[in-house]
């Protein structure tokens, strides 16, 4: 693993730095709830637009810079440290629009792409269903061709941003005759009709970052198969080899960032003169630091070999159990204030109880270790 920078990536890295400090977002709205929050973030995403940022790793001829993947770990690293918002429509920019680069017909790449990069229309993805999480090919959901479009019925689970989608990268299954992976076919699904239903699954926060979609005989034009009929699970794979990409990066920034707020406060209130404290906030450094070069040498497999490795789902597990610990220290430290008010550190440590769970649960996680790095058998279900 090369730690060392080219002058490419270095001019890369310095162009984006020199670019966020002349553009800083506007304020963040404390007034107008999630609709606010939307907008605002919606208008940061067209100024990353407008100055050619939304998406440096799609191609130039799409729109992007054509980044290098350590040029687009680089951009997660610095919009991280710069704490601006998250893009509006980060699952387009990461998911849907990867997708339709490698699979979608000339027509639907001219008609989508350029509104992905604006913001002028969210996407969200329609995978995972009550009874198919893990297990993505058990989906139940049903479309049936009709003339010259498909009708679909079933229920999504888990679905980020459908509140404000028009459109949902949707998996549904097309031929109940065929093995459970051969029969699917990936769509894009209209939001905006009466047959989709969307019901907010309201948090321990009080937010409601994912919704449950109810879909009763939705239609969906033939133009929008993306990939072929029956192709479903292929494109999906595509879709999900994305799903992670950058996000090491924009975890570990984040989580070095609350670990240094943390350490200022303990140093502040006299606090690293106790051993107990100053050595939980070391090893959440070492924690932090091992997480930051697990996902450098992800992104080594991927330069290397053309696809990454095991170390994502080691990310994604040491940071959610490290961040849960970090946020408990934090309530620890600052004391009852932390849970009074005064400060975010109630909404992070509650906002982390999900972490273990979301994006592949840690027992899911752990498998993935044990068969990919360790070598170990998998184990027979009992009879």
């Amino acid at each position: 693993m090369d730690l060392t920078f080219s002058e490419q990536e270095t001019s890369f890295r310095d162009e984006l730095r020199d670019w966020l400090a002349e553009n800083p977002p506007v304020p963040r709205p404390v007034e107008g709830g999630e609709d606010a929050q939307l907008a605002w973030r919606r208008d940061w995403q067209r100024r990353l637009y407008e100055g050619g940022w939304a998406a440096p790793h799609w191609p130039v001829e799409y729109g992007g810079r054509g980044a290098t993947p350590t040029e687009s770990a680089i951009y997660f690293e610095e919009i991280g440290r710069a704490r601006v918002p998250m893009a509006a429509n980060i699952l387009g920019l990461l998911l849907g629009g990867p997708t339709l680069m490698a699979w979608g017909t000339p027509e639907q790449k001219e008609r989508y792409l350029e509104p992905i990069l604006s913001a002028e229309e969210i996407w969200c993805q329609g995978f995972s269903e009550p009874d198919a999480g893990s297990d993505l090919a058990s989906l139940k959901t049903r479309a049936v061709k009709r003339g010259e479009e498909w009708v679909v019925s079933g229920q999504k689970v888990w679905t980020s941003a459908a509140q404000h989608a028009k459109w949902c990268m949707l998996v549904a299954r097309t031929d109940v005759d065929a093995e459970k992976h051969k029969g699917l076919t990936y769509f894009l699904m209209d939001m905006e009709q009466d047959a989709v239903q969307v019901r907010p699954l309201r948090q321990i926060t009080g937010e409601a970052e994912f919704n449950e979609l109810f879909i009763e005989e939705a239609t969906i034009p033939d133009a929008n198969v993306v990939g072929g009929a029956g192709n479903g699970w292929k494109v999906a794979l595509t879709t999900l080899m994305n799903e992670r990409a950058g996000l090491g990066f924009a975890l570990q920034i984040r989580l070095r960032q609350l670990l240094d707020d943390l350490i200022a406060i303990a140093a502040e209130r006299g606090l690293m003169a106790d051993p107990l404290h100053a050595d939980s906030l070391a090893e959440l450094h070492v924690r932090c630091e091992s997480i930051r070069l697990l996902a450098w040498k992800g992104l080594t497999d991927v330069e290397r070999y053309g696809q990454p490795g095991p170390e994502g789902s080691l990310v994604k597990w040491l940071w959610s159990e490290t961040n849960q610990r970090l946020t408990q220290l934090a309530v620890d430290i600052v004391g009852p204030e932390a849970m009074t008010g005064g400060t975010s550190w109630s909404y992070e440590l509650l906002r982390a109880r999900g972490n273990t769970i979301e994006g592949g649960t840690t027992e899911v996680l752990k498998n993935i270790v044990a068969e990919r790095v360790l070598g170990l058998p998998r184990l027979k279900a009992a009879a």
